[in-house]
């Protein structure tokens, strides 16, 4: 029989990742993922707050990683360049979040846990919080997908197609505002943008239909969750690390089985000539 604590940390890594994988296309499809990473290093200065406050972990990430890209959307293209106000927000953010954590009182502050997650420590409520968070990421993405789909080809022909590409984009933000807050127990705040971009980047050499992707990138999310919590249990390693390296086992293995498969066509198709 399994410990309570192993199925409750199995069926929070699995929430995590049903509701990252597709989000994460999108984020890799329009090459987001710098701005994912700065989202969710706001995330550490929300949880120095909640914990001053005493309030809700989710409540206070969730709005300081909406700030975040509230921030990131009124300054990019205006007064400076997308890498250089993602470059500022993500370090400034992350370091004042960092100082903020380290004024509190040693008994509310657990560094480590935050940075690379506690998926082990998952109590019931916690669960509750990651499934409802990650059930509406499910829900705001298939219900705006053909929309998204059509933003990711061009801004342009999503004003011809009759929609608004703003609030196109304020979906995919609040989708990853919501994740950043339910993932940051999964796999900490270090780790969060990993488990958004590793499974659909692994998934992306293998197929070419935009939905196919997401299906690919679900399953190595979830197996991810899986290989790496029994990782942990039995070798004693972190959890979150060890999510994130499984994805990285998955990423290396798909681009060298095209690789070796491309190989293998070329020299079937140069022999038979």
């Amino acid at each position: 029989m399994l410990d309570d604590f192993i199925i409750r940390s199995a069926l929070a890594g699995l929430a995590v990742a049903l509701a990252a994988s597709p989000l994460g296309c999108f984020v890799v499809w329009r090459k987001m993922s710098y701005y994912g990473e700065a989202t969710s290093h706001s995330a550490i200065l929300g949880i120095s707050l909640s914990l001053y406050f005493s309030v809700s972990l989710f409540l206070g990430v969730f709005i300081m990683a909406l700030f975040a890209s509230l921030m990131v959307t009124l300054f990019v293209n205006r007064y400076y360049s997308a890498d250089t106000i993602l470059g500022v927000f993500s370090h400034s953010t992350l370091a004042l979040g960092l100082l903020a954590v380290s004024i509190l009182p040693a008994q509310n502050a657990n560094l480590e846990s935050y940075l690379i997650g506690q998926l082990l420590a998952v109590t019931k409520v916690d669960l509750i919080y990651i499934w409802c968070g990650s059930f509406l990421i499910i829900c705001l993405i298939y219900s705006r997908w053909k929309q998204l789909l059509i933003l990711t080809v061009s801004e342009d022909l999503t004003v011809a197609s009759g929609f608004n590409p703003m609030k196109e984009k304020w979906i995919l933000n609040l989708g990853i505002a919501i994740l950043v807050a339910v993932a940051v127990k999964v796999v900490g705040i270090l780790l969060v943008t990993s488990m958004l971009i590793i499974p659909p980047a692994a998934s992306r050499p293998l197929v070419r239909q935009p939905g196919m992707m997401v299906i690919i990138s679900t399953i190595i999310g979830c197996v991810s969750v899986i290989l790496g919590l029994v990782l942990s249990v039995y070798i004693d390693t972190p959890t979150g690390p060890s999510i994130i390296f499984i994805t990285t086992v998955f990423f290396v293995s798909s681009w060298v089985a095209v690789f070796l498969y491309k190989k293998a066509f070329l020299t079937g198709n140069s022999s038979s000539k």
